[in-house]
């Protein structure tokens, strides 16, 4: 069946829809990753984008549940120069297409992904829109028009949890809290409770292995009924949008870091630059990928890094507060750290499961701070 996307300034190319029918938009980005597609379509901060894929063959090793980064396909849509319809890997339980069709994704093959590709990193990711009922462009780009840009989108409620949840190791399970708002920690690591603004599930397995025991709650849970939990430290996770509409998510980061340890990735660690005074900017394409060179100033080393992120923080100066991460492809903040409160933040995915594990140790220096915090009384 016969696709056509075109972007809002009117670049147009043409394929084919593995999934059947389509009507689709959405903001268009690229991701250099060549393995993890699994990963990328189920990641919450994905939502609603359509992906490009550079690696030209995607689906080759199929699909299995634990690879998930979440209950279900968060990504708008996949757009791939082929896509294979015959995995072959020991580890496969479903083919890539049967997995988008499962959860009514669409996805696009046969398209010049290298030439959509060059086009966003000359002009910048923007809105596009694909459809297998209509190949007139000019009323592609006036439907693509339509569609709220990044800029200034609220997207963590399209995939933010709604109440308290704890991590079984598979999934989520739902958690009950006592009258007065106390949780019943099993003793299995550090209490910390996770704000959960569409949090991938590798990153709880990894503050599980570093010693962590975690509590997700919704972004709107308040400062006193945090302290009410008995956790002793917050994290804030990663999530898709433009951070500067979470305004009251924002007021409430602001406030738990004067009450406890907190530690952020991704939107986690935008939502800390804007409590501690710092603001953020929109990407031109933004960091979509599995090969992004960062160097860690606080020990010299460089360290290769997947990332996901169409926005980046900008410190200018902001009071006790210093980079300890930046990006060596544009010079942007990839990490920060408060100098007098226990706050630490990173840019990129330490936790990256399809990606490189460069980070990994990074959560062990999580626990690290957070334990002398706690031990200090902070």
């Amino acid at each position: 069946m016969k696709a056509t996307l075109t972007l809002e300034d009117g670049f147009t190319l043409h394929g084919e829809s593995v999934t059947g029918p389509v009507q689709k938009g959405g903001e268009v980005i690229f991701t250099t990753a060549m393995t993890g597609y699994q990963e990328v379509l189920t990641d919450p901060s994905y939502e609603g984008q359509l992906v490009c894929m550079t690696w030209p063959l995607v689906g080759n090793y199929g699909i299995n549940h634990e690879d998930m980064e979440s209950a279900a396909i968060h990504a708008g849509a996949l757009l791939v120069k082929e896509c294979c319809r015959i995995p072959s890997n020991w580890r496969s339980e479903m083919s890539l297409p049967d997995f988008l069709n499962k959860y009514g994704t669409p996805c696009i093959e046969g398209l010049d992904t290298r030439a959509l590709t060059r086009h966003l990193r000359m002009h910048g990711a923007m809105r596009g829109f694909i459809s297998t009922d209509c190949c007139d462009a000019d009323d592609l780009r006036r439907r693509a028009m339509e569609l709220p840009a990044m800029k200034g989108n609220r997207l963590v409620p399209k995939v933010a949890c709604r109440k308290p949840w704890a991590w079984n190791g598979t999934g989520p399970v739902e958690a009950d809290l006592a009258g007065d708002g106390s949780h019943a920690w099993q003793g299995t690591g550090l209490p910390l409770l996770v704000y959960d603004y569409g949090i991938k599930w590798n990153i709880l397995r990894h503050l599980k292995a570093a010693g962590f025991e975690t509590l997700c709650v919704p972004p709107d849970f308040s400062p006193e009924a945090a302290r009410a939990t008995g956790a002793r430290a917050v994290f804030l996770s990663n999530g898709p949008g433009d951070p500067a509409t979470l305004t009251d998510e924002i007021a409430i980061v602001k406030r738990l870091c004067d009450d406890f340890p907190v530690v952020g990735i991704c939107l986690g660690h935008q939502l800390i630059g804007h409590a501690l005074g710092a603001r953020t900017e929109k990407l031109k394409f933004g960091h979509h990928g599995c090969n992004h060179p960062v160097r860690d100033l606080t020990t010299g080393k460089i360290e290769i890094s997947s990332q996901n992120h169409g926005f980046h923080v900008i410190l200018d100066g902001v009071a006790d507060v210093e980079a300890t991460h930046v990006n060596l492809n544009d010079g942007t903040l990839e990490g920060l750290r408060h100098k007098n409160k226990p706050i630490m933040s990173l840019q990129y995915h330490p936790e990256a499961a399809a990606g490189p594990t460069d980070g990994n140790h990074l959560f062990r220096r999580f626990h690290r701070m957070i334990g002398q915090a706690v031990g200090a009384g902070a």
